[in-house]
C-alpha cells in the first residue's frame, strides 16, 4: 500500500469516526450516516490497496525464483 493512499484510507476512516459521534452527540441521524459511509469508504480504500500490494507480492516473489 502506497504511503500516502494508506494515508488518505485512515483519514477517511478517522474522519467518518469523528462526523458519526458528531451525529450522535447532537441527534443528527444524517450526519451520523455520513459518518458511517465515509468509514466505509475509508475501509474499501484500505482493502483495495492490501489487495493490489498482495498481487505485487506474488508477481515479486514469482520473478525472484528465475
Amino acid at each position: 500500500m502506497s504511503g500516502s493512499d494508506k494515508a488518505e484510507a485512515k483519514t477517511d476512516v478517522a474522519a467518518g469516526k469523528i462526523k458519526e459521534k458528531v451525529g450522535d452527540a447532537v441527534g443528527n441521524e444524517r450526519l451520523q450516516a455520513e459518518g458511517r459511509g465515509d468509514q466505509a469508504e475509508g475501509h474499501m480504500r484500505e482493502a483495495k490497496e492490501k489487495a493490489k500490494d498482495a498481487v505485487k507480492d506474488v508477481f515479486h516473489r514469482d520473478g525472484d525464483d528465475d
